[in-house]
């Protein structure tokens, strides 16, 4: 018999949760909503992203201040002939320096070097947002493309039922001396026809779950809970939202970063300045010096110069705005192209679970009827079988393929917008 014995001075309630919380549990299952906490939670590319958005912030902390002073020793006017070469303290030009020199760029570069990492920030956060949204969408496809595996096998334990169903009514029909003895072949070929199915599923789940282990880790060999997700999916207002795209939110604050690097580009027309300030200690007899100066740049070859960079700076500007519009020439035709598939698909799970399978399982109850009747070939009814399990199947298929859609229009243009 095994004891259990209890750490001392721990209450026994909170000794018993531990050991309810240490036990597997056996209705663990993973849910579309918790496949996507795990997903945000553990996503290494929104770690990424993160960091890089905290590098953005702490790059524009020193953005608009002033360049390190700078410190200057030195010795001036050190004799190198004559009876006092080399002495510091007899010629009354010889000094011994000290200074500080302070740059002063013009106030226009030092704004456009703030707007530019504001705008780096900006960018920073949209870029992130866009790969959150990546990552919740991408999470949701590979949980819908598993689940719609899972349930896809899930049928096949039906379809095995109704085999063996079959088969007792082929030995009873053959037992009561009709049919051919060649029929009590045909639901043992059937049942090997699935049983290869069966294992071609067992495939493509393995493989949806290792698509899915990719945004939630091991939980992805949970069993999967819950059915195919259903959102809102409203045609007109996707139209008119391309604009939000998380891929277009971006070039917004890249335009705006680019422009503020044109103004700064454009301000070194201007002049720098710097001053200075030296202390010159001579020897005892001579008295100490000090020197102020003020040094400015001359931009006088602006067409060898900064003309140039200018032009470098307003073309990227340009290349922006055309990759943007060329991009949203594209989301644009590629989001009427899903809305159309996903109401095609809307369509086709309607016709699949009205008509489609009611009428191959209608015909299914036919045709053995007939059977057990002798008006039936048997041939027919696996005919119909074959029918029934493929419409049962598609059905499945179209419903997963319904929910993909959604998924991308949904996480996309639909999901935290107003």
């Amino acid at each position: 018999m095994t004891s259990v014995s209890l750490c001392f001075g721990w209450p026994i309630p909170a000794a018993l949760a531990m050991m309810l919380f240490a036990l597997p549990s056996q209705a663990a299952s993973l849910s579309l909503d918790d496949a996507l906490q795990l997903a945000e939670r553990n996503a290494p590319s929104l770690t990424a992203q993160a960091a890089k958005l905290d590098a953005a912030k702490s790059a524009a902390i020193p953005a608009g201040e002033l360049p390190d002073p700078k410190l200057a020793l030195g010795l001036q006017n050190v004799p190198i002939e004559g009876d006092d070469r080399w002495s510091l303290d007899r010629d009354f030009m010889t000094m011994q320096m000290v200074g500080v020199m302070q740059e002063m760029p013009n106030r226009d570069k030092r704004k456009a070097r703030v707007e530019t990492a504001r705008a780096s920030i900006d960018r920073a956060s949209a870029e992130a947002e866009a790969e959150r949204v990546k990552v919740r969408r991408e999470t949701a496809l590979a949980w819908i493309a598993t689940y719609t595996e899972q349930r896809k096998l899930a049928q096949f334990d039906e379809f095995f039922k109704e085999n063996r169903l079959l088969a007792e009514a082929v030995r009873a029909r053959l037992a009561g001396g009709r049919g051919q003895a060649l029929d009590a072949v045909e639901p043992r070929q059937e049942a090997a026809q699935l049983a290869e199915q069966q294992d071609e599923l067992t495939l493509q789940v393995a493989q949806a779950r290792a698509a899915l282990k990719r945004w939630v880790g091991q939980e992805a060999a949970l069993p999967l809970a819950g059915d195919f997700p259903h959102w809102p999916i409203e045609a007109s207002s996707y139209l008119h939202a391309l604009h939000r795209h998380p891929e277009l939110a971006t070039y917004e604050p890249m335009t705006r970063e680019a422009e503020a690097q044109v103004r700064e580009a454009e301000a070194e027309k201007k002049s720098d300045w710097s001053w200075e300030v030296d202390y010159q200690r001579r020897g005892r007899e001579f008295g100490d010096m000090m020197t102020v100066q003020l040094t400015f740049d001359l931009p006088l070859f602006a067409g060898s110069r900064q003309d140039p960079k200018i032009a470098a700076r307003r073309a990227q500007v340009n290349q922006l705005e055309a990759e943007r519009e060329a991009l949203v020439r594209e989301h644009a035709q590629q989001l009427e192209t899903d809305l159309a598939d996903y109401q095609r698909l809307d369509r086709a799970v309607t016709r699949s679970q009205s008509t489609q399978v009611p009428l191959a399982e209608e015909k299914v109850s036919l045709a053995l009827a007939g059977y057990r009747a002798g008006n039936t070939e048997l041939a027919s009814v696996i005919a119909a079988r074959r029918e029934l399990v493929q419409a049962r199947l598609r059905a499945l298929d179209l419903q997963g393929l319904k929910a993909l859609a959604a998924a991308r229009l949904y996480f996309t243009y639909g999901e935290g917008r107003p």
